[in-house]
């Protein structure tokens, strides 16, 4: 169902109230100290109704232009995703630790500053994309970082993937510098940041969400609002364990098919035509097959989310042996120099192993 966009104005209570008719009650807990990855003690546990949107806001240009939007973090995701903005007409100020990436889009019409406390000190509303928790706590809390510029009135959106202490945290640091924080993971990789196809998981202020609502809809082609903050972060690494697991089982299939005999780029067919068909398999399978992992998300990035998604599960006592599995994998390909291939080729870590049994 499309979203209603609500009016900026409206009361969070009106807001919550509308966001909250729509999916099952999902408990999510966390420790009492969020700067530790997971919690070992629940502190309190939330229900939460989605709210989602599946087609854009529309917005015109003078609209989008009316405020000044930072964009922290210009890697695979963050450079496409901060094009679309520039190319929409938006008025985009950017920084990155390595300044060279932001020369692409210096030259679209961007504006640079050199730290991100500059980016959110000049900017209304900034969105960053950091690769790990680590740099997501960095660059809002560290030295110069973003809490250190932002002031009441502006906005924070985190669309990295993180655990949720690690967004609990932030977003404590940025509402006690009198902004509101909004946490939106996105689901996607580099073709999907490049279409502006994203889908975003946001929690947070909801009054910030209606207020970034026309921005996301330029990077991508869904949102949903999930509550508190902590909830956006969980679902997305829910979402990068099913994917995660689902690689590494199809990896093995390929494997299987040459050793059987079969031929794969049929068994990529077959897939892409049946009930299991997902679009990874016919987008990865040919260059898997050909053992060549265009990067479009990093495998040392699917690991740790690998490894988030379990602690989450630890933290609740919920068994998840399938994707242990399958991060055990992805460790061993990380062993083998592959980190920064695409996520694809942990398929190379199963021909590993069968060539140690040969």
């Amino acid at each position: 169902m499309p979203l209603v966009p609500l009016s900026f104005a409206s009361s969070s209570s009106r807001a919550m109230a509308l966001c909250s008719t729509f999916c099952p009650r999902i408990p999510i807990r966390f420790r009492p100290k969020p700067i530790s990855p997971f919690p070992s003690k629940p502190l309190f546990s939330l229900s939460f109704r989605a709210y989602s949107s599946q087609q854009p806001t529309p917005s015109t240009k003078d609209e989008l232009g009316t405020l000044s939007i930072g964009f922290l973090g210009l890697g695979i995701m963050g450079s496409p995703m901060a094009q679309n903005l520039i190319k929409a007409g938006c008025d985009v100020t950017v920084w990155n630790r390595t300044k060279s990436k932001c020369d692409p889009l210096i030259g679209l019409g961007a504006k640079y500053k050199s730290s991100p406390e500059e980016v959110t000190a000049t900017c209304d509303l900034t969105f960053a994309m950091l690769a790990d928790p680590e740099s997501a706590i960095d660059v809002a809390c560290g030295k110069n970082g973003a809490v250190s510029g932002i002031s009441s009135g502006k906005g924070y959106v985190d669309v990295s993937t993180v655990d949720a202490a690690s967004s609990i945290l932030i977003g404590k640091q940025i509402k006690n510098a009198g902004a509101l924080f909004l946490e939106a993971p996105v689901s996607g990789s580099k073709k999907p940041a490049e279409d502006g196809q994203l889908i975003f998981l946001t929690a947070g202020d909801k009054l910030l969400y209606e207020k970034a609502a026309p921005f996301l809809d330029i990077m991508g082609k869904s949102r949903f609002y999930l509550g508190e903050v902590g909830n956006g972060a969980a679902m997305k690494l829910v979402v990068n364990m099913i994917m995660g697991s689902m690689m590494a089982s199809f990896a093995e299939g390929i494997l299987l098919s040459q050793k059987v005999g079969l031929d794969p780029n049929v068994l990529v067919e077959v897939v892409s035509q049946g009930a299991i068909n997902a679009p990874m398999y016919s987008l990865k399978g040919p260059s898997m097959i050909k053992s060549v992992y265009p990067t479009a998300f990093p495998l040392k990035h699917q690991q740790k989310d690998m490894r988030l998604a379990l602690g989450l599960a630890e933290s609740v006592s919920q068994s998840t042996p399938i994707a242990a599995a399958a991060n055990e994998l992805y460790k061993v390909a990380k062993s083998y120099g592959l980190s920064d291939e695409d996520f694809s080729a942990v398929i190379e870590a199963l021909k590993a192993a069968k060539s140690k049994e040969a």
